[in-house]
């Protein structure tokens, strides 16, 4: 991820901080200027919980350039609250040791390093709970 980018999303990435729409509920991680479902314009700012569960995943196996020291890893699909889905690598764990339904606590980690000053990029993963 481009270092410009990644501070734009930082309220995202530091604090899952997602959108509610003020009119219909809907909640939207990222935020979005407009809700797809009643078309308002109106949002608050909410924190999604910090647990969640094992929607789906798959194993990485040939990771892209930058992640090769952590392949395999797993990819996951977590749902966190009522119909917020987000897409997050689950640590210290094995492949085999995820399952379709795990619960998970949402962590603050170090994603990657970023250029040759070595910017260093956090964000979130998941660990079993």
């Amino acid at each position: 991820m481009q270092p410009q980018k990644y501070w734009r999303e930082i309220p995202q990435r530091y604090r899952t901080e997602a959108g509610k729409c003020a009119k219909c509920g809907k909640v939207f991680f990222p935020p979005r200027l407009i809700c797809d479902k009643c078309g308002s314009r109106e949002f608050k700012t909410v924190r999604l919980p910090e647990t969640g569960t094992v929607h789906t995943y798959t194993v990485i196996r040939t990771a892209p350039p930058g992640a090769t020291a952590v392949a395999p890893y797993v990819l996951a699909v977590v749902e966190l609250g009522k119909d917020v889905k987000v897409t997050m690598q689950i640590a210290d764990c094995g492949p085999e040791d995820v399952k379709i339904g795990d619960k998970v606590q949402v962590e603050f980690r170090k994603i990657s390093q970023v250029g040759h000053a070595g910017i260093i990029c956090y964000g979130y993963k998941a660990v079993l709970a």
